[in-house]
This record gives C-alpha cells, structure tokens and sequence, in this order.
C-alpha cells in the first residue's frame, strides 16, 4: 500500500510544488472555490483518495490553474477538477476512476465501469502526476480481464485513441512500448465480438452507454456511428504508437484497418438524404433520426474535408434539430419520439441533455473547427457560445452541481439529487478548455500549436498557468495592456517561465520548444 496522500503533502511540502509549477497564477481563487465546493457536499458522504479537506493541496500539485473574466466558466473549470478528484481512488490493484460516487450494481471490481474511460483518459493526461492513468489503463488491460465479472467490454470504447492522445501531452514511450500489445489485443476481441461480416461494427445503445434511444437497441445488431468511429481511432492510434516503437508491421496493418473503417463507415452510415451521420438498422435502412452521436465521427477527424458533410452542423445551432436552452441535445427536437421514453425513470437517450453527449459533440466541433478547411456555419463564437451553455447547466437549487442528464427546457436534472448522481464523473469539461477553447494542441515532437477557439474580442485577459507539456511547464495568457499579469502586452506563450511565442492578438501560433 502506497504512503498515504496526507503525508506526502507534509513531508513534500505544498509550497515548493507551488513555485515549481506556476509562473503567474497563484492559487488564492482556486483556494476560494475549493472552500465554497467544500462547504456544499459538508457531509461528505463518500472519502476517496483525496478527501475535500486536501484537496486544495492535492488541485495545486496536479492540475493547470485557469484565470479569465467570465466567472462562471472560472468556477466551473475548478470544480470540475475537484469533483474528479473525489472519483481518484486507490485500490490493492493500483489507482483508478470512478463512474458514481457510491457503489452500483453493473459495475465490476472496485466499483469501476468503463464507459466514460476515454474521457477520463482526455481529462487526466492534463494532470502532473500521471502514475493514476498509468494505473488506470493498466487496471482495464490486465486486471479487469481476470476478474470473474469483467466490465471492460461492457461499453464501447475509444481507449487507444485516448492512450495516444495522452502520449502527445506526457510522451512517455516505455509505457507504449509495453502496453501496445496489450491494447492491439484488445481491438482483435472487439473484432471478435462486434465486427459484422460486412466489416463494420454493431452495438446495442446499452452498451455504448446511450440506453433506451430512437434509433438504439438492445438486442438488434445495429451499425452504429459510436463504435464504428471509435474503432477506426482506435486503429489509427494503435497505428501511430507501433510507429513511435518501430513496429513497421504493426503499424502497417492498422493504418490499412483504419483506412477500411473509415471508407465503410462513410459509405455505409452517411445519409445524403437527411445530410447526416446515422444508424443503420440490422434489417436494413437508415434510423430515421438525426442523434447527437452523428457528429462524433469529427471527434476522430474520420469524415472527408467536403462541404456536404460540414454541412450536417447546421442541425446543431436550429432549435429543431440540437439547440436547446439547457444545453445541446441527444436527439434531434422535431423528431416525433423526442423525449417519449419518459423522464429519470431509466436513463433515457432520446433527446435530454446529457453531458457525456455534449463533451463528444464539443470535441469533434472544435476539430472541424481547427483541422478542417470547410466549417459550414460553425464558427468560434459556436463553439464558444456552447461551452458556456455547458458550464452554466452545472446548476442545482442555486449551487454547483454536476448529475446525469438534465431536461432541454428547464435544466432539471433527471436523476434528481440522489447520492448515485452526485459528482457524475461521466464526461470531460478541462480539456475542452485547455485542449479547445485555449487551443494547446498537442504533437509529437519539440513543437506544438496554439490555435485559440475563443472569438476575436471576447475577453481583455485570460490565463492558463501550469500546463504539463513534455516534460516542460508551459503558460498561455493573453492581456490586452499588460497591466493584468505584468508579463507583457498581448497573446503570450511560456515555457517553464521563458516566453517562446508571442503575438498582438489572440491568434494560432506554431510553439517550438
């Protein structure tokens, strides 16, 4: 058993961890928050690895400090790095995330369930210590399998594509090196168990973890968006890490099941008719829905660089397809099953609010919006405009909150404020500002880009301090007069304190370390 977290604190001392992180920032909002999250779960109902009384140490040792106008967007980037913190739990088999927050009955071994694991992935490779999400993908890849109820093929995953997107932020080879066969396993039992012989992939909604929707089912073979975009990412990731080792063969074969994926998935899964990706049915014929899910082939940049495509976004922004004023929906609002399977009596996909939804949706937006040529009407301010929706749905009786799925109309959470619900680590909300809004895209390599989704105008400074980067600690701020931070004029980038890019305005800059 590992020396306990309150101890390593005292012996490390928080102070020093402070002065060797950050540049800028100095905590004192985060510490305000940290006391006001506190003060909202008192009770405390459950105590992980970290409880709340250390967790503004803990937040201050792990996580890159955030710093802008809009208040709400602040508050919400805090609390959602202290509520994954309360799910960061050390068990015999090494650290790992929860899902709920108390013990439910499908999940398996420490009370761990797959399903949101590619987010958790995104999420934490933003963290300094990166021992819990080697933990954690190694507690999938060899502990969960030998368990007597195995829950890591209980859901579809992204995980190769989340591996690798970690390794662009923390390059650690050795880690590839000795889990890739471990994780190109893994896609040959997918292969196995969901791999139709037409060659694309089939899935229940229960297990995509979008039970009970329009188009889903629980028994037929359907081919899905979800998997079908998950595998091919999955493949191009196993792909690129076999070429990082130098495993000429393996990545050959991959990058040529990639390529398959993603030819069959466009010309299977495309509908022209209804401008959109969907699913189509065992028995044949699209679903005669347009679901969120049709936007996450963009989350692996699996679609053409076309017009026709781009131009299934115009249904996100029309309030008859995903617009709503709670937030972005799981189904398109003129369909006429929208919202019929009831309200909290399950866990209802056809149309509520669910956060997990909108994290995939906001994800892919922002690759469209910076790897893709044609962007139909989606703009900056779109995705901009989308996020604060999202953060400003974190709302219960008056105070911060994070459940399950809310109503489009009314922000009521569906699941109500039950124990199982609270701090429902199910989706992302950091990197789609670190990764997204802020725009730190990560490579391979010495260099990076910074390519800002925030509009032109919007703020007059912001500041993202303490960014683990290969190794290096970077900054990204912007002030308008230099008055705010003291560091200069304009857009800024710094790494470990030494400023390597610069520009007037807030604007994508090309970093070389």
């Amino acid at each position: 058993m590992r020396t306990s977290f309150l101890f390593l604190l005292l012996f490390a001392g928080t102070l020093s961890v402070q002065a060797q992180r950050l540049y800028v920032l100095n905590g004192d909002r985060l510490r305000k928050n940290v006391a006001y999250f506190n003060a909202v779960d008192a009770e405390e109902a459950v105590k992980n690895y970290v409880p709340n009384a250390a967790s503004y140490d803990w937040l201050m040792a792990n996580v890159p400090l955030f710093d802008c106008p809009d208040s709400v967007l602040q508050t919400v980037y805090d609390f959602r790095w202290w509520s994954l913190r309360k799910h960061l739990k050390e068990t015999p088999d090494g650290f790992i995330f929860t899902e709920f927050i108390t013990k439910v009955n499908h999940a398996g071994k420490h009370n761990a369930i797959s399903s949101a694991l590619g987010h958790h992935i995104y999420e934490g490779r933003w963290l300094r210590n990166q021992q819990y999400l080697d933990d954690y993908i190694r507690f999938w890849l060899y502990v969960d399998p030998k368990h007597s109820v195995q829950r890591f093929h209980a859901f579809s995953s992204w995980i190769d594509d989340a591996v690798y997107a970690r390794y662009l932020v923390q390059p650690d080879g050795e880690f590839i090196h000795q889990n890739l066969p471990a994780l190109a396993a893994d896609y040959r039992r997918w292969e196995e168990e969901r791999c139709l012989p037409g060659g694309l992939f089939y899935q229940f909604d229960v297990k995509d973890a979008m039970e009970e929707s329009i188009s889903g089912s629980r028994k037929e073979k359907n081919r899905r968006p979800t998997i079908n975009s998950y595998m091919f990412g999955n493949a191009l990731a196993i792909s690129r890490m076999a070429k990082l080792i130098g495993n000429d063969s393996l990545q050959v074969v991959y990058k040529k099941e990639a390529d398959r994926l993603q030819k069959l998935t466009v010309d299977s899964l495309w509908d022209a008719r209804a401008v959109f990706f969907k699913v189509k049915k065992e028995k044949g014929g699209f679903a005669d829905a347009r679901e969120a899910i049709g936007y996450i082939p963009w989350y692996f940049n699996l679609p053409a660089d076309k017009p026709e495509y781009a131009a299934a976004w115009d249904q996100l922004t029309d309030e008859k397809g995903f617009r709503a004023k709670w937030g972005l929906t799981t189904a398109e609002r003129r369909h006429p099953l929208f919202r019929t399977h009831g309200s909290g009596h399950g866990c209802e996909w056809d149309g509520p609010v669910w956060p997990y939804a909108t994290t995939q949706t906001l994800k892919a937006l922002a690759n469209l919006l910076d790897n893709y040529r044609h962007h139909g009407t989606m703009t900056p301010p779109v995705f901009y405009g989308e996020l604060l929706r999202y953060a400003r749905s974190h709302t219960l009786n008056g105070h911060i909150y994070l459940g399950e799925y809310q109503d489009e109309k009314t922000g009521e959470w569906l699941k109500g404020d039950i124990p199982r619900s609270k701090f429902y680590n199910h989706s992302g909300f950091a990197d789609l500002v670190i990764n997204d809004l802020i725009g730190i895209r990560p490579a391979e390599g010495n260099s990076l880009d910074i390519k800002p989704l925030l509009p032109e105008n919007t703020w007059d400074w912001f500041c993202l301090d303490g960014v683990p980067y290969h190794g290096r600690t970077l900054t990204v701020l912007y002030d308008r007069t230099g008055r705010k931070y003291g560091k200069g004029k304009g857009f800024l980038v710094f790494a470990d304190g030494k400023k390597v890019a610069q520009a007037r305005t807030v604007r994508p800059l090309r970093v070389t370390l």
